[in-house]
């Protein structure tokens, strides 16, 4: 049997992919909900990536990670504007990359720049870890310099663990998120989720999350919004999203087995019916 969302109405968050994933929604049969939850800004004055690429260029770093395949073509792009794009992808061919999953992966391979080593699915700053951990015999970690390509928040987890194991860490923000230019959706998201009218919300991004707390603090609304969604089947992409929901006081009653955006709308229309029904 095809999975379906049987008409109840499924919010999301999302802002880049929205019509995707509103598509998605329709086609297991669901009503979308669309309030997106942030925007990407560049960040205007980025010093840290032109003396990450200075460095880069003097063969200062053992190892360079990226986290996001946005924020890898971002930061070439930024640091080109200072350094000759063959002159910065040389200086990678000549450092240790890492990335946390394909979509870094992918932009490194169009670039031609080889990447030694890749975190296994999740993805999260966990397997990035025991990946680095995995291949301590080509590269100890204690006293190696290492830059993070970090994406919209920071993540201190990533960086301690870094730390802890001997690193000398440079972090390299990129752009940085930002509430949407209209929060208007995102407010009725909170009221729709406090009075009961949204059956299922799909968070994509632990962004998202932080987001949807922070409007709801402005509107003095955040116990309501966390009453609404004890009563609501709360679906993530991912273990990082789903940790940002235990920080709130909320467990996932979902989670995709793989983050990607089909496996989880997919896996929601499956049991989302079934697992609103025993919430309520």
């Amino acid at each position: 049997m095809t999975p379906s969302f049987d008409s109840l109405s499924v919010l999301t968050l999302e802002s880049r992919r929205a019509k995707e994933l509103a598509s998605l929604i329709s086609t297991y049969g669901g009503r979308p909900v669309v309030a997106p939850a942030l925007r990407e800004v560049p960040l205007e004055s980025n010093p840290a990536a032109f003396d990450f690429a200075r460095d880069l260029v003097r063969d200062a770093f053992d190892v360079v990670i990226f986290l996001t395949g946005v924020g890898a073509r971002a930061l070439i792009g930024v640091i080109e504007t200072a350094h000759p794009r063959d002159e910065v992808l040389a200086a990678l061919a000549r450092t240790r990359v890492v990335v946390r999953g394909p979509k870094p992966l992918a932009v490194l391979r169009d670039l031609r720049v080889p990447v030694w080593a890749t975190a296994p699915e999740p993805n999260t700053w966990r397997e990035l870890l025991a990946e680095l951990d995995a291949k301590a015999g080509e590269c100890p970690l204690r006293g190696a310099r290492v830059a993070v390509q970090e994406y919209g928040v920071s993540n201190p987890e990533l960086l301690a663990g870094l730390r802890e194991r001997g690193a000398e860490v440079t972090a390299v923000p990129v752009y940085q998120w930002a509430l949407p230019e209209d929060t208007e959706p995102l407010k009725e998201a909170v009221r729709a989720i406090s009075r009961g009218d949204i059956d299922i919300a799909i968070f994509t991004t632990r962004v998202q999350v932080v987001h949807l707390w922070q409007i709801a603090a402005a509107m003095g609304l955040e116990a309501d919004l966390r009453r609404g969604l004890t009563r609501t089947v709360v679906a993530s992409i991912g273990p990082t999203t789903s940790e940002e929901l235990r920080d709130r006081g909320l467990d996932a009653d979902i989670e995709a087995s793989h983050p990607k955006l089909g496996f989880l709308v997919r896996e929601a229309a499956d049991r989302g019916p079934g697992l609103l029904r025993a919430k309520r």
